[in-house]
């Protein structure tokens, strides 16, 4: 008899995807990794159950080889011979930064080196500077894109160098990070006046949720300078409250899902994106289940638009 395989069946991978938890013999065009940790949330933790929880609900949305039917663009994404794999989690252990970031690199690392696009499920937002580190290993420069209610430009909080509200600041810091560009930001008291003086010395373009509203994706997307290469970093929260209610701070104002996903399209017109994270994403805040769903989506939008422009340009 053959099997069905339908979504309420089966373990609970990503989308239904293959697992291949080998990192040394990967196989895919992109490979999900989950990083479980939110050792560097300093108020509403939880998000160390995002991968988990988003990997769950993904399963609605499993296609398998036949991928997925877009009725606006009329066209079939993510289907055979595209191949995506879940290889399951980095092995963070909470409590201990070091090792976790040891270990967040090393999968990344191991990732990339065989030509795989990491897709990554955090956890909290810190988890993207180990992954930043991990970037060098491509010899490239890499532009990186955040999509954020907030600017996460901290230098510091006491001696914690290391947490969710400065990852962008760590990895302006490293040699291989070239130009950054920041999108959604909002609320009053999101970060310090110094940061974003920082930011913009550095040479961030900052964009605010309302200039999303105002201009729209597309005169956005003109804003943003070409490189060859894109890291893209999505904040669960810079989608708005209303959407994304579980989440560690969330934030009215925010914005919204076509809005995004049309700004996502473009950058991976723009150039090679060389991998992404989706992190934040606190399931016990949201009983409705929405934001876990609107992660998962997002995901598989995000892979679709890669791999479209990838096919193109090869």
């Amino acid at each position: 008899m053959e099997r069905l395989n339908q979504p309420i069946t089966g373990i609970c991978s990503f989308a239904k995807y293959p697992i291949c938890e080998d990192l040394k013999n990967i196989k895919a065009d992109i490979g999900v990794l989950g990083v479980p940790y939110d050792t560097g949330v300093g108020f509403l933790s939880g998000c160390r159950l995002g991968p988990r929880r988003i990997r769950e609900v993904s399963t609605h949305y499993a296609r398998g080889d036949a991928g997925f039917y877009d009725p606006e663009s009329k066209e079939q994404f993510l289907a055979a011979p595209i191949r995506i794999v879940d290889c399951g989690d980095a092995d963070v252990l909470h409590g201990d930064i070091e090792y976790s970031f040891q270990s967040i690199e090393y999968s990344v690392r191991e990732i990339l080196k065989n030509g795989v696009i990491p897709a990554i499920m955090g956890g909290d937002h810190s988890i993207t500077i180990p992954i930043g580190r991990a970037l060098e290993s491509i010899g490239y420069k890499v532009g990186v894109i955040q999509f954020d209610a907030h600017l996460d430009w901290t230098d510091h909080v006491g001696p914690q160098r290391y947490g969710n509200g400065s990852p962008m600041r760590r990895l302006a810091e490293m040699d291989h990070i070239d130009k950054m560009v920041q999108i959604g930001l909002r609320g009053l008291g999101s970060s310090r006046r110094k940061d974003f003086e920082d930011a913009i010395s550095y040479g961030s373009i900052l964009i605010t949720s309302k200039e999303v509203h105002q201009l729209g994706p597309q005169e956005v997307l003109k804003m943003i300078p070409r490189v060859d290469k894109y890291y893209v970093s999505i904040d669960i929260d810079g989608f708005d409250m209303s959407i994304a209610p579980g989440v560690g701070s969330p934030s009215p104002g925010g914005m919204y899902y076509d809005e995004v996903n049309e700004m996502l399209a473009g950058i991976c017109q723009m150039g090679d994106i060389v991998g992404f994270d989706l992190v934040e994403v606190a399931p016990q805040y949201d009983p409705s289940g929405i934001t876990c769903r609107l992660a998962a989506m997002t995901m598989l939008n995000m892979m679709a638009q890669i791999m479209r422009y990838k096919k193109k340009t090869n």
